[in-house]
């Protein structure tokens, strides 16, 4: 699937907030980079880890919320 299909996908779980899929993306893209393993069927060392975490986000494998 394309980024911009992912992005799209990604935005509605996050009711369209885009700096709270950005922060998420980012800190799980970190945790994957320092060897968490991805719960999509990536390859880690092929794959960007913001795709990775993008794609698990937008495929519900990671769910997103601001909890205070």
């Amino acid at each position: 699937m394309r980024t911009e299909q992912l992005t799209a996908k990604a935005l509605e779980r996050v009711d369209f907030d885009k700096y709270l899929l950005a922060n998420a993306v980012g800190k799980r893209a970190e945790e994957i980079a320092k060897g968490a393993e991805p719960l999509v069927d990536a390859d880690p060392k092929t794959t960007k880890h913001t795709d990775i975490a993008l794609q698990e986000i937008a495929e519900g494998k990671l769910v997103v919320s601001l909890e205070g």
